[in-house]
């Protein structure tokens, strides 16, 4: 007998109300509650006064903040096409970008990539912290911290809207992701939830003990690129592989583990780059 979980991803309904032609979903809730969650942390920081960049205040701290959730919104956006839909980009570039469908429906941003995310969010607060002569690498090191649990609820996003789900196991955790599935008898990882665990909660705990030593207040940035990257590519081997793509490297190695490769890579260089000048002042 299966255990009482089994079912639960069809008992969600990923849709919280609906008005006519609008709807709230929760996967648009986890946006905005991820971003409730990193400005209140980096709010409470602020206000302790722990390693605070220079010139930065709660008023600046909050216009920066919402230009790199709209970063992370478009450069999410950009980055699926390019990694993982690039043929569709190419021959259809205006309806792919478009939050709107072919009858003009508002259907919002779907189809949204971690690692295109990342980089929008960098550069549009990389941009507007220019504007209040911030030290971006400080910036990074001082809010680095609170981004997994802002994460954390974006891949509860995807759990109610069933998307991004594992790959076929018959494990007790396996889940039934669709009423076809369920029929065949086929189970499925929660990979949804593996990643909120591990690369929200989890790296939201690593990153909250590295902090408390002063050795580590600047290599926050680079440690957050590894150990994400590490816990991602693990996490990897129990996801489904983009149908469009399947594996791409190797046999099995997917996108997205490639991605993390690059920013493990990226994050060691940082790392020693860092070791490198600290050695010479």
């Amino acid at each position: 007998m299966l255990p009482f979980w089994a079912d639960l991803p069809l008992h969600l309904n990923p849709v919280i109300f609906q008005i006519g032609g609008l709807s709230l979903r929760w996967y648009s809730l986890s946006y905005l509650l991820a971003l409730l969650t990193i400005y209140l942390l980096l709010k409470n920081r602020l206000s302790n006064n722990r390693n605070i960049p220079a010139n930065l205040n709660l008023g600046n701290l909050e216009i920066i903040l919402f230009s790199a959730f709209l970063g992370a919104i478009i450069g999410g956006k950009i980055g699926y096409l390019i990694f993982y839909d690039f043929s569709n980009l190419v021959h259809h570039p205006l309806s792919t970008l478009s939050p709107f469908d072919s009858q003009n429906k508002f259907i919002g941003f779907y189809g949204l990539s971690f690692h295109g995310g990342l980089v929008g969010a960098l550069l549009s607060s990389w941009w507007t912290s220019r504007k209040y002569k911030i030290d971006f690498y400080s910036l990074l090191n001082f809010a680095t911290p609170a981004f997994p649990l802002g994460y954390f609820w974006g891949r509860l996003g995807n759990f109610f809207n069933r998307e991004l789900y594992g790959r076929l196991t018959d494990s007790p955790l396996g889940m039934y992701f669709s009423p076809t599935e369920k029929r065949a008898g086929l189970l499925r990882h929660p990979s949804q939830l593996y990643e909120a665990l591990g690369e929200g909660l989890v790296l939201f705990l690593i990153l909250q003990y590295c902090q408390r030593f002063p050795t580590c207040q600047n290599k926050l940035f680079p440690l957050f690129l590894i150990l994400y990257g590490i816990i991602r590519f693990l996490i990897e081997f129990f996801r489904q592989p983009d149908p469009q793509l399947g594996f791409i490297a190797l046999g099995w190695l997917t996108m997205g583990q490639l991605l993390c490769l690059l920013m493990i890579f990226i994050g060691i260089t940082v790392l020693l780059f860092y070791r490198k000048t600290a050695s010479k002042i």
